[in-house]
């Protein structure tokens, strides 16, 4: 299957003026609810939300946690979550996938046969960190995601300790691996790029690197935040999807959704007494005291609303 249209026969009969405005590009997203609203799917709904696209989000576990950290979860029946999935594709056209946390092996297995029969739709894989699993649990997830899911995709996302540990398991070089040695071993499973982040310089900035297995593509530097967060790679890995979802260049892609990223953490929040929470919508945000509103006349403010950093309808 590929992604289809449904036209309205009766909007052909009304003047221009009077038919409907196309609706935005959808992203389907397989995630978990994470209780924080920092990542999961509240994460992946309030990203793609302010890239202008609408979210699709498809329940795959429930995670127990608060804003410090992560204490277990629990998975729903593979079966509920493909009927989640079935039922919307056959109803709305999507454009673009988000896998993030599934759950269970089993879980991974129902996805990746719904992805299976979608194989035009990008997919972007997030990688997240999963320390509360158990080992023996632990292990047959990854084996099943590493099988059966980055066969299916276009872009795996993950920090670089969390890719290494995934994909270069035996890895035992001083050195940390490049990221053209992580997306020469997600090649062999399948994956058409990696994006590394995290990688840590020595001058107090942190790099993120697109890559395949002929090496980076594009990438961007960020000065390293002095703070913990919550949710970074959700936000990216979903902004990403958004933006391939209508069909903006990978290299260009990467690098408005890092852009994105950063200054979705740059304008963070902690609503609790743990890590930061990215904020999706900084562009909506007013001015801090003292400062002059962009993009009015000298000493007069701008009536006009701030623009996102992109509208993807």
């Amino acid at each position: 299957m590929s992604p289809t249209t449904f036209p309205d026969p009766a909007q052909d009969d009304l003047p221009a003026e009077e038919q409907e405005a196309p609706p935005p590009a959808c992203v389907l997203t397989f995630n978990a609810s994470d209780p924080t609203g920092a990542g999961g799917l509240a994460g992946d709904v309030a990203t793609i939300a302010a890239m202008g696209a609408h979210c699709l989000p498809v329940v795959t576990a429930v995670i127990l946690r608060d804003t410090a950290e992560s204490f277990e979860h629990s998975a729903l029946d593979d079966d509920c979550i493909a009927e989640q999935a079935r039922h919307i594709l056959e109803d709305v056209p999507i454009t673009a996938w988000k896998v993030g946390f599934l759950g269970s092996a089993e879980n991974v297995s129902a996805v990746a046969e719904v992805l299976s029969d979608y194989p035009d739709v990008p997919l972007v894989t997030y990688l997240p960190a999963s320390s509360w699993m158990d080992e023996d649990d632990s292990q047959s997830y990854h084996d099943a995601l590493r099988e059966l899911v980055l066969p299916l995709t276009n872009v795996l996302v993950g920090n670089q300790k969390s890719l290494t540990d995934f994909l270069l398991p035996d890895w035992d070089n001083e050195r940390n691996p490049s990221a053209r040695e992580l997306a020469v071993a997600a090649g062999e499973a399948g994956a058409q790029h990696v994006l590394v982040t995290g990688i840590q310089l020595p001058n107090g900035f942190v790099d993120n690197v697109l890559a395949n297995a002929q090496g980076p593509i594009t990438g961007e530097k960020f000065e390293r935040f002095e703070t913990g967060f919550i949710g970074a790679g959700d936000t990216l890995s979903a902004a990403l999807a958004a933006l391939m979802s209508v069909g903006a260049e990978l290299h260009s892609a990467v690098s408005e959704a890092l852009s994105f990223l950063d200054q979705s953490l740059d304008a963070g929040f902690r609503p609790g007494m743990g890590n930061v929470v990215p904020d999706r919508f900084f562009w909506a945000l007013p001015p801090a005291e003292g400062e002059e509103p962009e993009g009015g006349p000298e000493g007069e403010p701008d009536t006009a609303p701030p623009e996102p950093p992109r509208r993807v309808h």
